[in-house]
């Protein structure tokens, strides 16, 4: 299990002890976090699961890959942290991950 943060646009935390190989947005909607609507069930195929990740992870989460790059395109309010969580998957490596929900999703 690894140790996952998810602060809603309002300021609330939600931390979630998760299985390795899940994704950010599993656990949250799993969790029934707001702000992550997640309309295409995980497939990179919208922008409705957008985080930001916080800046003392960027280094280790990664940049988006090509697909997840085009897609946040459609996003609202995209930053330099920004990321679908879908795209993000737990591992140990991501133990304690921080991420913050926008505003609104696109």
């Amino acid at each position: 299990m690894t140790k996952l943060t998810i602060v809603a646009f309002d300021g609330a935390r939600h931390d979630f002890d998760v299985q390795t190989g899940t994704t950010v947005m599993e656990n949250a909607v799993r969790n029934s976090v707001p702000g992550i609507e997640a309309e295409c069930g995980g497939a990179c195929a919208c922008a409705t699961c957008h985080v930001y990740v916080d800046e003392a992870w960027t280094e280790r989460v990664g940049p988006p890959e090509a697909m997840e790059e085009d897609m946040l395109d459609f996003a609202y309010d995209v930053r330099p942290t920004s990321r679908l969580s879908c795209q993000i998957k737990m591992n140990a490596g991501l133990d304690g991950l921080v991420v913050h929900v926008p505003e609104r999703q696109a």
